[in-house]
């Protein structure tokens, strides 16, 4: 299994800032979101409280100002 391993590049770990990008990505290609646990996590990490009973769609758009706000004070 080693050799497995040696083979295949470690991929480094995504910033909390750049999951929300690649999720918001998706989502405006057309994809939608499967896992609300990820989405909150996604957001949690952002710095955003969540409910559990938060509907994904108002996360989804806290996600999207919270990366207006990011972008705005780089």
């Amino acid at each position: 299994m080693n050799w497995l391993k040696k083979l295949l590049p470690r991929r480094q770990a995504l910033t909390p800032e750049q999951r929300a990008k690649n999720l918001i990505a998706a989502i405006d290609a057309g994809g939608l979101p499967l896992n609300a646990a990820v989405v909150n996590d996604i957001a949690r990490t952002l710095g955003l409280e969540v409910s559990t009973r938060a509907r994904q769609e108002d996360t989804i758009a806290r996600i999207r100002m919270a990366l207006k706000r990011l972008k705005s004070q780089s």
